[in-house]
């Protein structure tokens, strides 16, 4: 059950680094830039914690696809980014996605 736990940290961490990202007006901001390498370190340590017991194709769709997703919601809701119907469809696709990974595929790591 850990694995879920360092996925979902890792998921979280690269959020908030991608949000940093643009704050740090290309590495010229301090604050936002270490924020950013931080996050990335922080992200990536847990992903490969991940990588012991879940797949590396399962654990990065996940990480990749809910990371799209909330880095969308959050530029949404923080910067005032506009979601269209297309970009919509497209999120509860990957939403999709990744449930059919994790109700059905026997490879995601249960």
């Amino acid at each position: 059950m850990n694995h879920w736990v360092y996925l979902i940290t890792a998921i979280v961490s690269e959020v908030i680094a991608t949000s940093a990202l643009k704050a740090s007006t290309g590495f010229t901001k301090p604050l936002p830039s270490v924020v950013v390498v931080i996050g990335y370190l922080v992200s990536f340590y847990f992903l490969s914690l991940t990588l012991k017991t879940i797949p590396v194709g399962i654990a990065y769709a996940i990480w990749s696809g809910v990371g799209v997703v909330l880095i969308s919601v959050v530029a949404w809701l923080l910067c005032g980014q506009k979601l269209d119907l297309p970009a919509l469809i497209g999120m509860g696709l990957i939403i999709s996605g990744v449930m059919v990974i994790n109700l059905f595929s026997k490879t995601a790591g249960h």
